[in-house]
């Protein structure tokens, strides 16, 4: 019951997604049916999270401050918080709402829109005494997909998400961080 129930979150997440993705790309003049011919399901992912309690929450986090490598990340979170991030080189929180979901986009999508759309740092605090749940939903394109920015001068080069992924992968190796975007600037 527990698996059909998320299975059935993860599909209608997907939906979502896609929507979304082709409603922010109708001003970038995205041909409509961009994000069903270069994203599935089978490339997406559903993460579940869980942080329990941690009784020294100012010396570590729940995540550490990162951008997601995806299109679109939709969250939804319990009523605990945590979630925060950063705005004019400042940590924001983002109050949970129970009737909202957070839709963060992720470094493809920034690509993509040549810088229209960002693709912003944010972090998990981790809370002294109660445990916090969210559920994200990582909406990806298929490894294959080539990303070009949809208006010139393009602020990136040509780039498929394997490529990035790989690139992140070398990058958190060597230096313990995620470089991400700035690698694949022209």
């Amino acid at each position: 019951m527990v698996r059909s129930t998320i299975e059935e979150y993860a599909v209608k997440a997907n939906f979502l997604a896609q929507r979304l993705a082709e409603y922010l790309a109708q001003n970038l003049g995205i041909k409509a049916n961009y994000f069903q011919e270069n994203c599935s399901p089978s490339s997406s992912s559903l993460r579940m999270n869980r942080y329990p309690p941690c009784p020294y929450p100012s010396m570590m986090f729940g995540i550490i401050p990162h951008t997601d490598t995806d299109f679109l990340t939709i969250v939804s979170q319990d009523q605990v918080g945590g979630l925060q991030l950063k705005r004019n080189g400042r940590w924001v929180s983002v109050k949970p709402n129970p009737k909202a979901l957070v839709v963060n986009i992720g470094d493809f999508y920034q690509a993509l829109s040549n810088g229209v759309y960002k693709s912003i740092t944010h972090r998990v605090i981790a809370n002294q005494e109660t445990e916090r749940y969210s559920a994200a939903y990582f909406y990806c394109p298929t490894y294959e997909t080539v990303i070009e920015s949809c208006s010139k001068p393009s602020l990136y080069k040509k780039f498929s998400f394997k490529e990035y992924r790989e690139q992140i992968q070398k990058d958190v190796k060597a230096t313990g961080d995620k470089v991400g975007l700035s690698r694949f600037l022209l």
